[in-house]
């Protein structure tokens, strides 16, 4: 079954936030008709996000970035436009539609994060692309053997170029990474880069750009080299947002997958958020299989590659930390609460009051899952939100796109 999740926003009110007032959303899924759920809480994220106007994201150094992106964009010969494969569409980077028109033959569309997004509906959006005549690539910029194949990929378009319209005397090749923050563009040029400089076989200090979860790390457009003959360098650059951005459903997604500080809308208003999404997918099913022996173990078994024997000297035993969420038994202890609370929950989840309960319940639950002290307060909460918004964004919890397939677009005019 196919879910589409559409988020429309939120505004956080004044005062101490409410555990949560409502969710809002429309699920669209192939055999059912859409719920009236997923309420408030999504529009008053996007809400509170799009009435900073810019105060909160796009201080001077992003207005100085902007500039310096709009001055190099007339020099280089090829666009990367990065986005986020979960929001194929929110993440659009909008300065490159308003300031310099790039043909679809110098433009290609990379959806970056494609691990942390459904497999079904990531394929379904990279062929919507190419049938808009917009060359576009899936890319997992942490996984080496994807990355090389894009920059064959690349470099293959780069020849198909030369060929056509382009200056094949020039030696050098201009390709500069476009995109709003924390698409990971400093990841892919840092990968290609790598892997680039390993198969010609060159010598020479890696360089690097700097990653951060975080967005706005990137200050500065870096250079990278990352193919030989002919040579191409790729321009790492920061990542920008528009000064307002009006549409609060865009709003609440950028806030949910990290394009904007958490600190923007509250950590725990945005766990509040994803659990909404959670409950109203078919992914909790999939954690069915793991057994209270599995988890309780206080050790666990690695293997470890020994091709000369196949005794014991081929394993080795590590203990687990409580204190460390992203550990696989803390994971499964995570997804294991969650199947059991939302599996026993037998209310309406498209009445507010009951969806409510709901997330109250997995947040219970969670503090026990994490082993956070009952006694740290409303302080819980707020480790439990930082906890689960790390999970889910680096897809231990499942994998989502949020994003609608658009009826009638054409984003590579």
């Amino acid at each position: 079954m196919i879910v589409y999740v559409t988020l429309k926003c939120l505004t956080t009110p004044a005062g101490p936030p409410p555990l949560i007032h409502s969710l809002i959303t429309e699920i669209s899924m192939a055999t059912s008709s859409s719920s009236s759920s997923l309420f408030k809480l999504a529009r008053e994220i996007g809400t509170a996000v799009s009435q900073k106007k810019g105060g909160g994201w796009y201080g001077p150094h992003m207005a100085a970035a902007a500039r310096a992106i709009a001055d190099r964009m007339p020099l280089v010969d090829i666009i990367l436009e990065v986005r986020d494969a979960r929001i194929p569409f929110s993440s659009e980077f909008d300065q490159l539609r308003n300031h310099h028109p790039f043909s679809s033959s110098r433009r290609i569309l990379v959806l970056n994060k494609m691990d942390l997004a459904s497999p079904t509906q990531f394929k379904e959006w990279i062929a919507f692309f190419n049938q808009q005549n917009c060359p576009s690539f899936g890319v997992n910029s942490h996984n080496k053997d994807n990355v090389k194949e894009f920059l064959k990929f690349l470099q293959a378009h780069v020849r198909n170029l030369r060929k056509s319209d382009y200056d094949a005397s020039s030696d050098t090749v201009t390709v500069m990474l476009l995109g709003i923050p924390n698409v990971g563009k400093s990841a892919l040029a840092n990968s290609l880069h790598q892997i680039g400089r390993i198969t010609a076989a060159e010598k020479g200090k890696l360089r690097h750009a700097t990653v951060s979860p975080q967005p706005g790390e990137t200050k500065d457009i870096y250079s990278l080299k990352i193919a030989s003959h002919p040579n191409i360098y790729v321009l790492d650059t920061p990542g920008i947002l528009p000064p307002e951005i009006h549409d609060v459903e865009v709003c609440s997604k950028l806030a949910l997958t990290g394009a904007i500080r958490d600190s923007l809308v509250g950590e725990k208003e945005l766990a509040q958020y994803f659990l909404g999404i959670l409950n109203f997918s078919n992914e909790y099913k999939k954690w069915a299989k793991f057994s209270i022996n599995q988890i309780n173990n206080p050790l666990t078994l690695h293997h470890k590659a020994d091709q000369s024997s196949g005794s014991e000297s081929g394993m080795i035993w590590k203990r687990q930390n409580p204190t460390d969420h992203t550990q696989d038994f803390m994971v499964q202890k995570v997804r294991k609460s969650l199947y059991e609370i939302m599996s026993c929950f037998n209310r309406n989840l498209d009445h507010e009051k009951d969806l409510v309960k709901l997330i109250e319940a997995e947040f219970k639950a969670l503090r026990e899952a994490f082993q956070i002290p009952m006694d740290s307060g409303e302080d819980a909460d707020s480790k439990v939100a930082s906890k689960l918004l790390n999970l889910y964004r680096t897809g231990r919890l499942g994998h989502y796109t949020l994003d609608h397939l658009p009826k009638r677009r054409a984003p590579c005019e």
